[in-house]
């Protein structure tokens, strides 16, 4: 006979946007649950050392680069004085709101919080080693891993303070006057602009042929022209081949399209990470952990063991945090027995750089490779009548449209202010089957950068109002 659901024992290891929504998910459906991390609260890697304190430097680092920019309407600003005492102070009230915050719906949701480390004795069992260095032992009726995952370092790069991660870079220990990033992901593209913005002199380096492997090019285009002015250098095609620490910093010797040495202040590694499946027993169960690191996962997020559920980074890409969230819930009903399953058509990523770059669904470098016959269509920001006032022209809309069905939309890109948040429209209509028509006909509120949406529909049909190629 079926377990009732209230009498469930549910075990969540890891609080980040993966596991505290699968722990209050599962509360509210009525089970008996317990969240482990060894944070004081909730969060996770996103809210401690990633997606949160990162978005509120971005913000300063905005406002910093729009005083400049703002002389251009006849409006004077002083150069801007930065306390970084304050900036720093700033960033980690945001982080101690946010989780202390979580850290009460935990308590209003009844849900056990063990501020700890979690390891899997059995495939039902837990040992937690607590943060006071106390153990505990758990047995539960099914578990989720969300343990995320971790910066990726270069084995061969000195262990000194100067050589930051994209967690230790959050830190702001101090302004360095040359800084490069490594990788020219979308991680160490945030990071360097908030630095660049700061007053450092920021250069990177990136084995691909171009900035964010795998974006739309026509996107990225619009923030490299951005990032050209901002950033000292952009070496594209061109590896590190070697760091070394001097008295003056560190000193990089460059292979590929770009050659040479170089000594900076600072490095920043940002080429990547790895799912954090490590260091919890998993050897101790039937979970199975794929050649990337990446746990082995069904379309309910079960493992290869029954009990034991994996959601967010250490399931596999696309490591995002809002996809995490939705495994999580994934998860919690398929553990109380409804019927569930992860199969979304469209997932969004954003790139919250200046301009922000966002997407979702099928790229037109996808659907070539694929094969795939596809219309695109767009509509420059250069004809919207909002981002003129905004001063901000070089933004551009993109939809990839199905040529055979009746202009299905099957991605949607942009590249501007705001991008970020005009997305979810693009994902809603993905995921609801819309057409061009769907979009062309929908009433966008003027003069708004959501009517660029509207227009590069229209324009597939030939009569964008505000452009015509």
């Amino acid at each position: 006979m079926e377990t009732d659901v209230n009498s469930k024992h549910i075990v969540v290891i890891g609080g980040g946007p993966g596991g505290y929504p699968a722990a209050f998910h599962a509360a509210d459906l009525g089970m008996q649950v317990t969240l482990i991390d060894d944070a004081p609260n909730p969060g996770g890697v996103c809210l401690y050392r990633g997606c949160i304190p990162s978005k509120a430097l971005l913000h300063a680092a905005a406002f910093i680069n729009e005083a400049s920019e703002i002389a251009e309407w006849g409006i004077t600003v002083s150069k801007p004085q930065i306390d970084l005492d304050k900036l720093r102070a700033r960033k980690e009230a945001v982080i101690a709101k946010l989780t202390g915050g979580l850290g009460q719906l935990t308590k209003q949701r009844k849900i056990t919080y063990l501020q700890g480390r979690a390891r899997f004795a059995d495939p039902k069992t837990l040992t937690v080693t607590m943060s006071d260095g106390t153990t505990q032992t758990l047995t539960f009726d099914a578990a989720i891993i969300a343990t995320g995952s971790q910066p990726i370092h270069l084995p061969f790069a000195p262990d000194s303070p100067r050589v930051l991660d994209s967690t230790t870079a959050l830190d702001l220990a101090d302004i360095p006057a040359s800084m490069l990033l490594v990788g020219g992901g979308y991680i160490g593209l945030e990071l360097g602009q908030v630095y660049a913005s700061l007053g450092s002199r920021v250069t990177v380096v990136e084995m691909m042929p171009a900035l964010l492997p795998g974006a739309d090019a026509a996107l990225v285009r619009v923030l490299a022209a951005k990032l050209k002015k901002q950033f000292e250098a952009i070496h594209l095609k061109t590896r590190v081949a070697a760091l070394d620490e001097t008295p003056e910093g560190i000193a990089v010797r460059f292979e590929g399209k770009h050659e040479g040495s170089e000594t900076f202040d600072k490095i920043l590694v940002a080429v990547g990470r790895r799912p954090d499946a490590g260091n919890v027993g998993l050897e101790n169960t039937g979970v199975v952990v794929d050649e990337k690191g990446f746990i082995t996962v069904d379309a309910q997020r079960r493992t290869a063991e029954p009990a034991i559920y994996a959601i967010g980074d250490v399931a596999g890409q696309p490591m995002l945090a809002h996809k995490a969230t939705y495994e999580g819930k994934v998860a919690a009903e398929a553990i109380a027995g409804m019927k569930t399953v992860y199969d979304p058509k469209a997932i969004p990523g954003v790139v919250f750089t200046d301009p922000e770059i966002a997407w979702c669904g099928l790229t037109e470098a996808e659907a070539k490779a694929a094969g795939r016959d596809v219309k695109v269509t767009s509509f420059p920001w250069a004809a919207s009548g909002r981002a003129t006032t905004l001063g901000r022209s070089d933004g551009v809309t993109r939809l990839v449209l199905d040529p055979t069905d009746n202009h299905r939309v099957l991605g949607v890109g942009m590249a501007g202010p705001g991008a970020g948040e005009l997305i979810a429209e693009g994902t809603l209509a993905i995921e609801m089957g819309a057409v061009a028509d769907d979009l062309a006909w929908t009433i966008h509120p003027h003069p708004t950068l959501s009517e660029t949406v509207m227009e590069a529909a229209e324009s597939a049909m030939g009569h964008s109002i505000h452009y015509t190629r």
